[in-house]
């Protein structure tokens, strides 16, 4: 091009420079060679991005990216191969596929010290109306395998109800973690606790519990799913509780708690019958402490009821009149924050259900729960 072809160009060039503009052409040749350094800054952000996250990683704990390197992993290992026989390569391998589990530390550590326990404000969570309708619904869709389980086990329908309502909305909520994370980390990787010793022990059952399971039921151990803690399925038993109390109440052949809620429903009943429910045994009954500072002895005896009336009377606990001499009773404590302390008189089949959960305000839960489904299915 010519000084005298490119003369109009520089011009109208000049005059678009000292408007403060720039000629389309020209920006998008501008706007071309910026492009390369913008990306070049955004690689380099993510690739410091990235390594900030390595780093991160990295200095949390090393061990933490493959249990098969675990020490504590492969005396584990050694154990299973000793004990149930399992191939030694297979669990290598099973273990450098399982994922330390971050969720599980964070949701299982205890909750800060102080806080006050309040028992209306727990019950709400689950005596609402969003588990009432599911609970009717579901009672009015296998009435029969809750009839069924109430005849052979002598459970109510009301409690397995309850029980299912109060652990996953009748299977809606049965936990989307892989089981083999969840109890490999809480086995090998507790967090620091008074009794982190034995509550890795705990888990370290389960871990074996849930391959043996796994292997029985000749299933892929990555494929099971739960919650946080491991439970499994609709009424979220732990796989020890799967393998010793779980049952075929569907008669399919298999045992499946994670699909079949006729199975879930026959299973919560086998468990309770096990660990003590009587049929046609009462559950609770109010009571008047007239000086709690009388009762602390009768607190906290443990899950099982020892007391008889007059031994809660001698020491200021009013009791209603229909309770017979003779029916053992266990003082419980639902406490409200500020409010009043409720207190309770629990036979064992209130304690039975606490084998489920250790909790007093899990098994009163159950068994509102339960009622207020019964009530509003009777409407």
């Amino acid at each position: 091009m010519t000084l005298r072809t490119r003369l109009p160009y520089l011009i109208t060039l000049l005059s678009f420079c000292a408007a403060g503009l720039m000629p389309l052409q020209v920006q998008a040749q501008a706007d071309s060679s910026t492009k390369p350094k913008q990306k070049q800054k955004q690689k380099q952000k993510q690739k410091q991005k990235t390594s900030k996250a390595k780093q991160r990683k990295k200095t949390s704990d090393d061990e933490f990216v493959n249990f098969s390197q675990w020490k504590e992993v492969n005396g584990f290992i050694d154990d299973l191969v000793a004990r149930d026989g399992f191939d030694r390569a297979t669990l290598e391998g099973v273990f450098r596929q399982t994922h330390y589990l971050d969720a599980a530390i964070k949701l299982i550590k205890p909750a800060a010290p102080g806080k006050t326990k309040n028992w209306q404000a727990y019950r709400a969570r689950f005596v609402e109306p969003t588990r009432i309708a599911a609970g009717v619904a579901f009672w009015n869709e296998h009435a029969l395998a809750l009839q069924r389980a109430e005849e052979q086990y002598g459970v109510p329908a009301e409690i397995i109800v309850g029980i299912l309502g109060v652990e996953t909305i009748y299977g809606r909520n049965t936990g989307n973690f892989r089981v083999m994370d969840s109890l490999t980390t809480l086995a090998f990787a507790y967090p620091q606790t008074a009794n982190r010793d034995a509550r890795m022990a705990f888990f370290r059952g389960e871990l074996e519990s849930a391959l043996l399971f796994a292997r029985d039921s000749n299933i892929d151990p990555f494929s099971i799913l739960g919650s946080y803690a491991g439970a499994i399925g609709w009424p979220q038993f732990m796989p020890s509780s799967v393998r010793e109390y779980a049952v075929d109440f569907d008669g399919t052949g298999k045992i499946d708690l994670r699909t079949s809620p006729i199975d879930a429903i026959g299973s919560v009943a086998n468990f309770l019958k096990v660990h003590g429910w009587q049929r046609g045994e009462p559950l609770v009954f109010p009571a008047t402490v007239n000086d709690p500072d009388k009762v602390a002895d009768l607190l906290n005896q443990g899950l099982a009821a020892k007391f008889n009336t007059d031994q809660l009377k001698r020491q200021g606990v009013s009791t209603p009149g229909e309770i017979p001499s003779s029916q053992l009773l266990g003082l419980i404590d639902l406490q409200n924050g500020d409010d009043p302390t409720e207190y309770w008189l629990a036979t064992n089949n209130y304690f039975a259900i606490t084998q489920y959960n250790r909790s007093y305000f899990y098994a009163m839960s159950v068994i509102d729960l339960g009622r207020a489904v019964r009530a509003a299915r009777e409407q």
